[in-house]
């Protein structure tokens, strides 16, 4: 198999992902794949889609799939018009569970991460209005 073909394969798998994941969102499915669904579609045995990422990569499929999931959570939860709970739901998790997987692969729970986001774009703000209420004066030349 050549090397063209394997980053098909890759490229492909994540395709899938994201579609996946759009579908998921839009509650089209509300299922969860797995990798030997990802296989099924691509029409490849769980083991060689493994083994074409893992060689092309240095990591296991799974990490694509989490990757991706986390960033769409993080997303999710960006918008403060979505519930913690909501999130998870919209993902398939329990939201107890949820919270346990957010926090191992993000390093903080849901909430956490939702106050920071917070916090941020209140420290922005807080910026902004201080940039228009103090303006850098012009350099003086001498």
């Amino acid at each position: 198999m050549t090397s063209t073909r394997n980053d098909q394969i890759f490229q492909q798998y994540l395709e899938l992902i994201d579609k996946h994941l759009e579908e998921l969102l839009k509650g089209d499915t509300d299922t969860m794949l797995e990798l030997q669904d990802f296989a099924k579609q691509l029409f490849i045995h769980p083991t060689h889609l493994s083994n074409v990422v893992k060689e092309l990569t240095g990591h296991h499929p799974c990490y694509f799939y989490e990757k991706k999931l986390l960033i769409t959570a993080k997303r999710l939860l960006d918008d403060a018009s979505y519930s913690i709970a909501g999130v998870a739901a919209a993902l398939t998790f329990d939201p107890s569970n949820f919270t346990k997987w957010f926090k191992a692969f993000a390093g903080v729970t849901p909430s956490q991460y939702r106050k920071g986001v917070t916090a941020a774009n209140a420290s922005l703000d807080l910026v902004a209005l201080n940039t228009a209420l103090f303006p850098t004066p012009p350099e003086v030349r001498v």
